[in-house]
């Protein structure tokens, strides 16, 4: 089990981000959550094996189709205790 913790950069609020970043997390069997951040970023903390974090960072440089993803920061962490699902934090 590995833990990732993102930061995306663009035009990620208001376009349902956290939501589908979300949604993707879940189809991809992680564990996690998605924050808006008052700097107009979105944080994202995603646990899971290798290949479905790799395919999720993948999708987090998309983003759902309003976004406009201009920047993607990972940050490659030791697994926090107690996350059991993946959902929006505020």
């Amino acid at each position: 089990m590995k833990q990732l913790h993102a930061f995306v950069s663009g035009r990620v609020q208001g376009v349902f981000f956290r939501a589908s970043a979300c949604d993707a997390g879940q189809r991809l069997g992680l564990v996690g959550w998605a924050k808006n951040l008052r700097d107009g970023r979105v944080e994202v903390v995603a646990q899971g094996p290798q290949p479905a974090l790799d395919a999720f960072v993948a999708y987090l440089h998309q983003g759902p189709p309003a976004a406009r993803v201009d920047q993607v920061e990972v940050r490659w962490e030791t697994p926090e205790a107690g996350l059991r699902n993946f959902g929006v934090r505020y």
